[in-house]
């Protein structure tokens, strides 16, 4: 049986130190700007404010996903399916359970921007169907996060 690697491409715990510091665009999207506990990333996220409000010096732990499925499913000849999707979230609760079942609010994106910066410092940026999100920090925690790949963004308080 093939071995299961983990969809979770990046997670930590992030302090929020400040929303909206340029004022509010929009009426139901608010810009964080927050620093990670265990890796010191800078991340500034757009996020719906209504579906998950949070609060300046609040922490909300923040995971990126390359599938919301907990592991590949293995068809019965041993081979990694394709389809890890496929079904884990359905509005009838039928699907198989994944990553969003541990999660208060997920978006899906696309990685759409890599900068080098300087020395091992790195940013990476996502878009989130116009929400956008931001992540700099050591190139060494950002190994997994690929240009070009649909990311899932998962958070919870």
């Amino acid at each position: 049986m093939a071995s299961s690697k983990s969809s979770i491409v990046f997670d930590d715990i992030f302090s929020i130190e400040e929303i909206d510091p340029e004022g509010k665009k929009f009426h139901r999207v608010s810009r964080l700007h927050a620093t990670s506990r265990n890796y010191g990333m800078a991340l500034t996220l757009d996020y719906n404010c209504e579906v998950f409000p949070l609060d300046v010096g609040q922490s909300v732990v923040l995971a990126l996903a390359s599938s919301l499925a907990r592991e590949p499913a293995v068809s019965r000849d041993g081979t990694v399916e394709d389809d890890r999707d496929r079904d884990v979230w359905r509005p009838d609760g039928k699907g198989r359970r994944g990553f969003e079942e541990e999660y208060d609010y997920v978006m899906y994106g696309r990685v759409y921007r890599f900068d080098p910066g300087t020395g091992e410092v790195v940013t990476a940026y996502a878009s989130f169907g116009g929400l956008l999100m931001s992540l700099t920090g050591s190139f060494r925690h950002m190994t997994n996060i690929v240009l070009g790949d649909p990311v899932f963004l998962l958070m919870r308080k």
